[in-house]
């Protein structure tokens, strides 16, 4: 028996891939409009946004009480990788852009860390497409590179703890919304990124 659209999946993973859906997708179009893998100049537009995204993220990361509950968390941030890949493209670290998420609690936490860690799947088909371009996990594309232990398994250990956790219905709710802001965030600093190419060129 399938499941009907409007019936909420068990699993947290599974219900906070159900409410990004749709702005996971609005975002995967806007990638493409962008074409980041027709010149290193694009995809250097587009390591921009990466970083900006991964380096908001980074007090997530380094946090303590979340580091108890993903011992591995502060490994799987991708800042570093990111500005180094700009450092390759001859691209400055741009200035932090207004509106980076602060202070979240615990289940706003989640979502965005869950957002983040969701694209090094999408990672694995990306970084192909930079190969392209003379890039590698080791010059250029560092922050698309394969986490140690392998991307599926690292997802699956980052699922399992998530889906395992207990939260209320309120952190559940807060994660779900702090899921979507993070692709309208993710997507806010694209756009950024493109439309300052003409300035940093």
């Amino acid at each position: 028996m399938t499941q009907a659209p409007s019936e909420r999946p068990a699993l947290r993973s599974q219900r906070l891939n159900q409410v990004t859906h749709a702005p996971h997708t609005e975002l995967d179009a806007l990638v493409k409009s962008h074409a980041p893998f027709d010149s290193r100049d694009s995809f250097a537009r587009f390591v921009v946004a990466q970083y900006l995204f991964q380096s908001e993220l980074q007090a997530l990361y380094n946090d303590p009480a979340l580091i108890s509950l993903f011992p591995d968390l502060a490994a799987r941030c991708r800042a570093e990788q990111a500005r180094l890949d700009l450092a390759d493209l001859n691209t400055a670290v741009p200035s932090p852009v207004p509106g980076a998420v602060t202070e979240p609690t615990l289940g706003q936490a989640l979502g965005w860390i869950f957002v983040s860690e969701g694209s090094k799947l999408g990672a694995a088909f990306l970084i192909k497409r930079a190969q392209a371009l003379g890039l590698s996990d080791s010059f250029g594309a560092r922050h698309l590179g394969e986490p140690e232990g392998g991307r599926a398994e690292g997802w699956k250990q980052f699922i399992r703890t998530l889906d395992g956790l207990q939260l209320s219905p309120e952190q559940d709710a807060a994660a779900e919304r702090a899921a979507v802001a993070a692709f309208e965030r993710f997507t806010e600093l694209l756009r950024h990124a493109y439309a300052t190419d003409a300035a940093l060129a």
